[in-house]
């Protein structure tokens, strides 16, 4: 093996590959571009990773929604068409007798789904907005981000049945002025004075939106004279559980309490986030297949052209192989001079294919930054995959290079030297 090492080795190399420069430059570019094109590709597929990731970066993703509906079947004497009306009586049914559910958090609204908004009052400025009553468990599926200085609805807020409310950005921006300090200020909301204490920002998987109030769910109760009732609950299952099956446990017991039919699907409605989650998920490893399948496929494509190549390039050489083995040159240093011809060659189209594709993925993060409207985020590649990629290109060449290596170790000396 110290033939590698050896100076006389890497000039028979270069001559050979000089001597060919333009089939050897079209050939290299097989690999280049395999290369290029995995890591781009793989790149992308990150990126698409990335952005769905920090849609839910701060939610719960084994999360469903569930409301009441109306019965599509008869039971036990009552009609069909009878509506459902959620209560916290059931919230508490359910975190009795469901194992599964981590949180459970009650909600009320007004200003949608036919519910009049909420009027909001500043000195002279006015508007009508959606007012939410929830509980602090609401925060810990659906994490809000608050401004400096402010916070969420606490536990003593819902206790005391504090008249309290937290405000959206975009509100913030309408009735207040740059700079002007809106925590501690005072507001009406439907003709009743509330405190401001925190104004949150927009989170792109927030459902609410940024123009929305959030009060204390026990205060809103009380002024929206709701009692018990709820519009719907945000349930997220415990982290070993299957949110799927924690939906249809929670179903069936809803069914049981409310005396609907076991058959009826449509008195209560939902929609799971988690079910939603995994199918993206799904789609993303998809992605993230058919890139290393492409990768791959098209590397393979390089090395054999390279293998082609080199396979050419010993008919050529005949003469001077036979040369080189009247001279001494053992079959090891002959097969090992072509082997080593191809891994360089291999490597080399490798690696210049990785700084192309790492130098688009830089161009193209750079050029979209951090906008939403863009569903790529941080395009990059996995580092043990490029390496990985590179050992495989190496180890494909090495295998390729075979081939001629034979090839060439097969010729006879008084044979090549015959040849014109």
């Amino acid at each position: 093996m110290k033939f590698i090492f050896e100076r006389d080795t890497w000039q028979e190399i270069y001559g050979a590959i000089r001597k060919n420069k333009i089939r050897t430059i079209i050939t290299v570019i097989g690999v280049t571009w395999g290369v290029f094109l995995f890591v781009v590709l793989l790149g992308m597929a990150k990126g698409l990773d990335n952005s769905f990731r920090s849609q839910f970066n701060d939610f719960a993703t084994n999360t469903m929604f569930l409301w009441g509906q109306q019965t599509s079947m008869p039971n036990n004497g009552f009609k069909r068409g009878r509506g459902m009306q959620l209560t916290l009586d059931d919230v508490e049914a359910l975190e009795s007798q469901i194992n599964d559910i981590e949180y459970i958090a009650p909600r009320n609204v007004t200003g949608q789904w036919g519910t009049p908004p909420g009027q909001f009052v500043r000195g002279s400025k006015s508007g009508a907005f959606k007012v939410f009553g929830d509980y602090p468990t609401i925060d810990k599926v659906s994490k809000k981000k608050i401004f400096d200085g402010g916070r969420f609805i606490n536990e003593e807020d819902i206790k005391y049945e504090r008249k309290v409310c937290v405000i959206g950005e975009d509100i913030y921006k309408q009735f207040y002025d740059k700079e002007e300090e809106a925590i501690g200020d005072f507001v009406k909301i439907n003709g009743i004075y509330f405190k401001v204490i925190g104004v949150y920002k927009p989170t792109q998987q927030g459902f609410e939106g940024d123009d929305s109030i959030f009060l204390p769910f026990t205060t809103f109760q009380t002024i929206f004279n709701q009692g018990r009732n709820i519009s719907w609950m945000v349930i997220t299952a415990k982290a070993d559980k299957n949110i799927v099956n924690t939906e249809a446990k929670i179903k069936t017991a809803l069914k049981r309490m409310h005396d609907v039919h076991p058959d009826d699907d449509q008195a209560f409605g939902s929609f799971n986030l988690g079910e939603e989650v995994a199918k993206v998920n799904g789609f993303l490893s998809g992605m993230r297949l058919i890139t290393y399948i492409v990768g791959i496929a098209t590397l393979i494509a390089g090395v054999i052209a390279i293998g082609n190549v080199l396979l050419i390039t010993v008919k050529e050489r005949t003469r001077e192989i036979g040369v080189r083995r009247a001279l001494g040159a053992t079959p090891a240093e002959v097969r090992g001079q072509i082997m080593l011809e191809s891994i360089m060659l291999t490597f080399i189209a490798g690696l210049i294919g990785f700084v192309f594709g790492t130098i688009v993925l830089w161009g193209i993060n750079s050029a979209i930054g951090n906008s939403d409207d863009v569903p790529i985020l941080n395009p990059t590649v996995d580092f043990f995959a490029v390496v990985g990629a590179l050992l495989s290109i190496v180890l494909l060449g090495t295998i390729i290079g075979l081939i001629p290596a034979q090839k060439a170790v097969s010729i006879k000396p008084i044979e090549a030297l015959r040849e014109e």
